[in-house]
């Protein structure tokens, strides 16, 4: 009878193992040195790998410790094993780590905070300060709509007032302010009725609702971040589907769930198909209920639709731009990531309005030599990171489209660090083929880094004639330019006559966009189809917003050219749009100015945002020494001061001791705290380096007045 265990290994059987083993550790030990150093800057796909590799070693020698001990192999042999096991076990230990860091951005000790600690952090001393807090509370609130308590308000009115101190002012705006309810025949003409959509899936048995596209780009972080067993392989699919996923049909969007086995995050139910949501608010005008409207999901429609009146008022000169700030709504459909998705929201937008064949702009030069993080279409498609450009450059290249669209890049780039956003973590991203309208010479996003990842923040994009000539159709009102000529002038134009009634025939409903579409053709675009029409009597033509290719025949369409004198130019402005979500900016400069420093004793970790003054919610706090009658008759005459001279200030005349009141302004980020020790001078404490000076009580307010609007510095003060 056979026996079922394992018959005794002989002797060479045994020896082949341990040779095994020892030559595994031996290369282990040789290794770990240089290995350690070098996967300190690896990528994330060569850790996957080596952790691959390490764990196929580790499962192999388990086999051979499981054999040596079947074996009957001596406990010295044993043991030896079991160390060269542990070893490895150690390196795998040490690349799991180093894969942590690499993707969570500490480090493989483990030393740097993780963003979601950090993020908790700063939500956390945001709501106890009442900088925001969830609107609504006491009923529990709703998902996407929060109130900003007084610091909140203060910062976002001063980052607002700088604004308009930096845009319009500097720039010579015209600014409007339009109703937030706006007719659905705008919107129409717009293309926000028929296409503003997100695509939503519904829990099949309770019907919550859910974006399908967060449920896909969630389940593919989730698992690029915490499957450390990923394969490299499998993690490059992850990330493709991430790189693309904006460019998803709802149909692939939908097999893509299926294929993960993506399900109802609360009640792992299965989901519905992917379907659009419009993500406007309906309402009716007036009490009949007959006129429909919306609340406006972008402050730009009202600009454009004043566009005549504008350029009247402007003295019927191009270019000029006009500003609005104003509320925006958006019915999200499931809102999250705190003020950076909600449903009501600031926007600060900018129309600048430009000849067409002439985009170059008066002050470029004061912007073309400024060097910052560009992320261009070409390096993001061939997987590279961001890299320094001067703006300059970026123009004389190609990359930038116009010296227009650059100026207003270069400004938001100023904007934008003077606010405090740290340049090392702003970068600007240009807009991948599949992400640009087809109208769209050329987009830009201002994008910042925060504890949620890349953000975009601001949009920088050259429209074209899109939005002038969508309401000139919708409305039969003419929003154009003209360019009056000092003699007249013989031109050629280019006549672009399509045949309604052959399009008809061919196209039935879709003619309107075809006749659209041929007609927006550009010269050479044009000859090229009469040249082939000629030849082959018909020709393949691409209508965008068919997302089609349909056949041109010769009887459906007459293009030539004709000669005529003119005494102006009348054309549709192209618009240079810089669009700013400033709920967005106000909390990543939150997260870049937050950080904790030790107390004096050192016995607890205190909060801090370094807010530059400018946009600092409070400038200056007074502070008696002591409780003293005198000292703090001094404190009202300087807080007095202070706000005559149009300086936020706060008393604070409690007995609490000093320290204490120094960590409590130092938490709502106010950037200068006076103390009256004297009834004749006083010191100034500057809230980051703790330094302090002293001046004469006359001296205070225009010594912080000074320093807090830029005429000098802390350290020549």
């Amino acid at each position: 009878m056979r026996s079922s265990y394992p018959s005794p290994l002989s002797p060479p059987s045994l020896h082949r193992i341990l040779l095994r083993l020892r030559h595994s550790l031996s290369t282990t030990t040789a290794t770990t040195a240089a290995a350690a150093a070098a996967m300190a800057t690896t990528t994330e796909d060569s850790l996957r790998q080596a952790l691959a590799a390490k764990q196929s070693t580790i499962d192999a020698s388990g086999n051979a410790i499981r054999q040596l001990k079947s074996a009957g192999a001596s406990k010295s042999e044993i043991d030896e094993a079991v160390k060269a096991l542990n070893a490895l076990k150690l390196e795998k230990t040490s690349i799991e780590n180093q894969l942590k860091a690499s993707i969570s951005g500490g480090d493989a000790n483990g030393s740097v905070v993780s963003r979601e600690a950090f993020r908790q952090a700063v939500v956390n001393t945001l709501e106890r300060r009442l900088f925001y807090i969830p609107s609504f509370k006491i009923y529990r609130g709703v998902a996407g709509l929060y109130d900003y308590g007084p610091p909140g308000c203060a910062v976002k009115s001063n980052v607002l007032a700088f604004w308009r101190q930096h845009f319009v002012l500097e720039e010579d705006m015209l600014e409007v302010d339009c109703p937030c309810v706006t007719p659905e025949v705008v919107l129409k003409a717009s293309g926000h009725v028929d296409k503003f959509t997100d695509l939503m899936v519904k829990d099949e048995k309770t019907g919550t609702c859910y974006r399908a596209d967060h449920l896909l780009k969630d389940h593919c972080k989730d698992k690029l971040e915490k499957d450390l067993a990923l394969s490299a392989e499998k993690a490059a699919e992850l990330k493709h589907v991430l790189a693309v996923l904006d460019d998803l049909s709802a149909e692939q969007l939908g097999a893509k769930i299926k294929e993960y086995g993506i399900t109802a995050p609360d009640t792992k139910n299965p989901l519905s198909d992917p379907y659009p949501f419009n993500l406007m608010f309906q309402t009716s005008i007036g009490p009949s209920g007959v006129s429909t409207g919306y609340m406006r999901p972008e402050t730009a429609q009202g600009i454009f639709v004043n566009f005549r009146d504008l350029y009247y008022y402007n003295g019927n000169k191009l270019p000029f731009a006009a500003a609005q700030i104003g509320q925006a709504f958006r019915n999200e459909i499931s809102p999250r990531q705190g003020l950076l998705r909600v449903r009501e929201f600031t926007l600060a937008e900018i129309e600048h309005f430009v000849d067409p064949d002439d985009k170059s702009h008066p002050k470029y030069s004061e912007v073309e030599n400024l060097k910052f993080l560009m992320f261009p279409r070409d390096e993001q498609m061939s997987g590279q990171s961001a890299k320094r450009l001067r703006l300059g450059d970026a123009v004389s290249k190609g990359i930038v489209n116009n010296q227009t669209l650059a100026y207003f890049i270069g400004r938001v780039y100023l904007f934008l660090t003077r606010l405090g956003i740290n340049e090392e973590r702003l970068r600007f991203r240009q807009h991948l083929p599949n992400e640009m309208a087809h109208y769209a010479a050329d987009c830009w996003d201002a994008e910042i880094e925060s504890s949620y990842g890349w953000i975009e923040c601001v949009g920088i994009a050259d429209r074209s004639a899109y939005d002038l000539r969508a309401h000139t159709d919708k409305s039969g009102i003419a929003l154009v330019a003209q360019e009056k000529f000092a003699e007249p002038k013989e031109v050629e134009k280019l006549v672009i006559t399509p045949v309604k009634k052959e399009l008809g025939l061919a196209f039935k409903g879709s003619q309107k966009m075809v006749v659209e579409a041929l007609e927006a053709m550009k010269e050479k675009e044009a000859m090229d189809m009469k040249a082939a029409l000629e030849t082959k009597g018909e020709v393949e033509f691409e209508v965008c917003t068919l997302q089609k290719t349909v056949t041109i025949k010769k009887n459906m369409v007459s293009i030539s050219k004709e000669k005529k004198k003119e005494h102006q130019r009348v054309f549709t402005p192209s618009v240079i749009e810089p669009s700013f979500g400033i709920g967005r900016i106000i909390y990543c400069l939150y997260e870049h100015s937050f950080y904790m420093r030790p107390s004096k004793a050192g016995d607890e970790q205190l909060n801090v945002f370094r807010f530059p003054p400018l946009v600092a919610p409070i400038k200056c706090t007074v502070f008696p020494l002591v409780q003293n009658q005198q000292y703090e008759e001094v404190a009202k005459q300087i807080s007095r001061s202070l706000t005559a001279a149009g300086i936020s200030n706060k008393k604070d005349i409690t007995g609490t001791s000093i320290g204490k009141r120094y960590a409590r302004t130092d938490e709502l980020g106010v950037p200068f705290a006076v103390t009256v020790d004297s009834t004749s001078s006083v010191t100034i404490r500057e809230r980051d380096s703790k330094d302090q000076i002293r001046v004469s009580v006359e001296e205070v307010a225009a010594v912080v007045k000074d320093v807090s609007e830029g005429r000098s510095t802390w350290a020549i003060s």
